[in-house]
């Protein structure tokens, strides 16, 4: 079989669809990202968890407010300019604050102070904004979840939880006390009437632990009519606020999904089916006075992993079933880990109107998505129109329509780990179109899509511009070989191969380059861990066909490979032809034995089967390691190496492409006392790029590839969803041959 078929075979078909809309103008595109720790007072201990999970308006859309759970305090952050937030300090509350609401130049908090789940206690405070103090607090007589206050700001409507415990009775229900909705009169000045408190009781309503009722979300209506989600429940109920009356009340229901992913085990395999798994809605948004949206996390024993549109008296008008699962593996955002639980884990909801569309937000906890649908109206199906990233686990939806704005905040503070800390994204409506995804993939030949994420390494197709090969590293069990065509916006993953050992999927691969071998078929390293105590792996050059067959595995040397640490080869390219091919391999960090600062560009030689080197020296940084992503051959003029650090968001300093010719490739044997230092010249600064969309900037920019026309592309790594946002961009920094002429 000729080359060009066999390249055929991985290209695959382009006439699956991606399903993803060309987004009608106007779109939401990130402005900004506030990072959560910035508005720490200075004496505050930095390394302690700080968080965004609910945020808040002002009336003039010019400040949030959001909960801060484990510093018990809220924050504020000041948007005049959504462009560049600034901090506006914090407010500390004695206790864990749940949620919280805005008005009148007032932020009403509930707060948690339970000593224990059977023992279950909380109060509402009130905080002036212009003076941040709490100047008045109501005890709720019980642990609050959710807040709601009634446009007219007549009512406040508050979600008494009483969570259950899941450390008892392996978290089963009943576990008293039960929650109840709990509403207050509010004052003229923007302050609740303590006094007022009325209690409306929710037991006996449900099906499920109706003893136990346990209220996670309420959301009031222009009528002052309150919808209450009571998760583990499975239940809805809608409440008269200015009565107390239960109005009516119904199941959530049950859903079949089909096509998702339901076994953790490294592997995305869309090919499962779950039959009437409960709803269980975690947040609840009225689309008007008669319908109102969920969102379906789960947290006891179901999660229907989408979201549902009900009319008031319980009657389902649309549910997304698997959509958002299939939406997450087609951007890369599908959390593998979590397929045995609840999959994507829908948890936040917001609908706002803008310039007369109405709009509905869908937040999913692990996979770091937020979909963005138009309420088409009264029975009619919402339409997807994009989707949006941000921080990890963004629990907080807001839309401020007034300024065209939207904003989330992420939950997730990973700063302990090396990753991300919490994060405030805010976004705004205009003519642009939408800059993300960067990446999505077409359907499979199951009609599902393709599923991806945790790219690693890539390669160009020498003879056919924008097309790419790229691979997945160990965030997933198998290993594989992604086509791109990068001729689309966004660019299209149209097939997908398993790299495959004996026929069947190899095992043990931590694939991190790939490289076009002039034979046919390819070149792929794979990065050992020697250092990991169980089952510990070696650095591996690996050949395989264009089916992903191996053919060979090249292991290095002995007295080489007791020298190696867990980071090893991180790239993989060719320069040369028949018998003065030579095979290069880019060494993260330095071993055991090479000085200090110092990494290697490892050659080998196919027709020899000898190897060499030559040593690279380390930009340095004060922030962390800097290491090696990616090596690629710029024609016969010498390679590009893509030189990173480890760090993530604000604390990132070198993300950069160096150039070394080919004169200065000449490698010595491995052992060799006098290896040559390279000369490198800064080509390109991916700094800027990836600050260009407004986020945090993501740390593993591991792929860096020249297709045929001479332009250059760069593909940052989401390690699979696993402790990352994951977000991936292509960055298109087009034509590069110039730079190294």
């Amino acid at each position: 079989m000729g080359r060009g078929s066999r390249i055929a075979l991985l290209a695959g078909a382009l006439l699956a669809t991606t399903a993803l809309p060309a987004v009608a103008e106007p779109a939401f595109n990130r402005i900004s990202t506030f990072e959560v720790v910035d508005n720490l007072p200075k004496d505050a201990d930095r390394s302690k968890a700080t968080v965004a999970e609910i945020v808040k308006a002002t009336e003039d859309g010019k400040m949030l407010v959001y909960t801060d759970s484990p510093g018990e305090r809220i924050g504020l952050v000041d948007i005049s300019d959504p462009e560049a937030p600034k901090a506006a300090g914090v407010v500390a509350l004695g206790g864990e604050p749940t949620s919280t609401v805005v008005g009148r130049g007032k932020a009403l908090v509930g707060v948690v102070t339970s000593k224990t789940k059977t023992q279950p206690s909380g109060h509402l405070s009130v905080v002036d904004l212009a003076t941040k103090a709490v100047t008045a607090t109501c005890d709720l007589g019980g642990q609050p979840d959710s807040l709601a206050l009634s446009d007219d700001g007549r009512f406040l409507a508050i979600a008494i939880e009483n969570e259950r415990d899941e450390e008892v009775n392996d978290g089963n229900l009943p576990q008293l006390p039960g929650g109840n909705l709990t509403i207050f009169s509010m004052g003229t000045d923007g302050a609740p009437d303590c006094a007022s408190k009325k209690v409306v009781e929710l037991t006996g309503l449900a099906a499920i632990a109706p003893e136990d009722p346990e209220p996670e979300f309420v959301d009031i209506n222009d009528r002052n009519e309150a919808v209450v989600t009571l998760q583990e429940n499975n239940h809805i109920a809608i409440i008269d606020l200015a009565t107390g009356k239960v109005l009516s009340d119904f199941p959530a229901g049950n859903v079949d999904l089909k096509n998702v992913d339901t076994k953790s085990d490294g592997v995305i395999a869309p090919i499962e089916s779950i039959k009437g798994v409960a709803r269980e809605p975690d947040a609840v948004h009225w689309l008007d006075n008669d319908r109102f949206v969920t969102a379906n996390e789960g947290d006891w024993k179901g999660g229907s992993r989408g979201f549902t549109v009900f009319k008031r008296d319980g009657t389902v008008e649309y549910d997304s079933a698997e959509t958002l699962e299939h939406l997450a593996m087609r951007l890369g955002h599908y959390p593998e880990k979590r397929s045995k639980a609840k999959g994507v884990e829908p948890e936040g909801v917001e609908a706002a109107t803008f310039d007369g569309q109405k709009l509905i937000f869908i937040g999913t906890e692990r996979a770091s998505l937020i979909g963005v649908y138009e309420d088409m109206g009264d029975g009619k199906a919402p339409v997807f129109l994009q989707a949006l990233a941000g921080g990890a686990a963004p629990e907080g939806l807001l839309a401020i329509p007034s300024r065209g704005l939207f904003v989330s905040a992420s939950e997730a503070d990973r700063r302990e780990e090396g990753g991300m800390g919490s994060v405030v994204t805010i976004y705004q409506r205009s003519g642009e179109p939408a800059a993300y995804p960067t990446i999505a993939s077409v359907n499979g030949p199951d009609g599902t899509p393709i599923p991806w994420g945790a790219i690693s390494g890539a390669a160009a197709d020498p003879t056919v511009p924008g097309r790419l090969y790229a691979v997945t590293d160990s965030a997933y069990a198998q290993a594989r070989i992604l086509t791109i065509d990068t001729t689309k916006k966004p660019a299209a993953i149209v097939s997908a191969i398993t790299v495959m050992r004996d026929g069947k999927p190899a095992e043990h691969l931590d694939l991190e380059g790939i490289a076009i071998r002039p034979q046919g078929g390819f070149w792929l390293a794979s990065e050992g861990n020697p250092e990991r105590k169980k089952a510990p792996t070696q650095n591996l050059l690996i050949s395989v066909d264009d089916k992903g067959e191996i053919r060979q595995e090249i292991a290095l040397p002995e007295d080489v490979a007791r020298q190696a640490t867990r980071f090893g080869f991180e790239g993989v390219t060719v320069t040369g032809k028949g018998d003065d091919e030579l095979v290069w391999l880019a060494q993260q960090l330095p071993w055991k034995n090479d000085p200090k600062n110092t990494t290697k560009l490892i050659a080998y030689s196919p027709t020899k089967q000898t190897w060499g080197a030559v040593r690279y020296p380390l930009e340095q940084s004060e922030r962390g390691w800097v290491g090696l992503s990616e090596i690629t051959a710029v024609g016969d003029k010498g390679v590009i190496v893509l030189e990173r650090d480890n760090g993530v968001g604000s604390k990132a300093a070198v993300k950069v492409l160096m150039f070394v010719p080919s004169f200065e490739l000449k490698p010595v044997p491995l052992d060799s006392a006098n290896m040559p230092v390279v000369r490198k010249t800064l080509v390109h600064d991916l700094l800027p790029d990836l600050k260009a969309t407004h986020g945090y900037v993501l740390e593993k920019v591991e792929s860096f590839a020249v297709d045929s026309k001479g332009d250059a592309f760069v593909i940052t790594d989401n390690d699979g969803v696993d402790g990352s946002s994951g977000e991936t961009m292509l960055i298109r920094l087009g034509e590069i041959q110039h730079i190294v002429n």
